[in-house]
């Protein structure tokens, strides 16, 4: 399990030496998990560890326990909408349309992207 902990850990540490020395507009812990994937895809090719029994392995147990423990992360973002009703009520309006617009822009962008990537898979057949 330590293993497991330092690899997810170091994985996130690259990534965050990573954005901050090349001065990226990206989150470091999101180019760790960048990170992690293809780790995981080299170790998969290697036939090293299975896709299908990689839950068995201490690093899908700590994964497993770090997701299911995610929700107590959420606490502190909760607390701070709380604190800020005030602007929130303000500018309640405002924020819903821009969710509303930018969930709609993203649906329809994914599904673009899923069409495309569907006839470039069919296309090759």
């Amino acid at each position: 399990m330590l293993r497991a902990l330092a690899v997810l850990l170091a994985c996130q540490l690259a990534g965050e030496a990573i954005t901050r020395s090349l001065d990226w507009p990206l989150p470091g812990p999101v180019l760790g998990l960048v990170i992690l994937v293809v780790l995981l895809f080299v170790v998969g090719r290697r036939h090293l560890v299975s896709s299908s029994t990689i839950d068995e392995t201490s690093l899908g147990r700590m994964s497993n326990g770090l997701i299911a423990t995610l929700g107590v992360l959420f606490v502190p973002a909760g607390v701070g909408v709380i604190q800020e009703l005030g602007p929130l009520g303000q500018y309640g309006v405002a924020l819903a349309a821009a969710l509303l617009v930018s969930t709609v822009l993203t649906l329809v962008v994914t599904v673009w992207v899923f069409v495309g990537v569907s006839r470039l898979v069919e296309r090759k057949r």
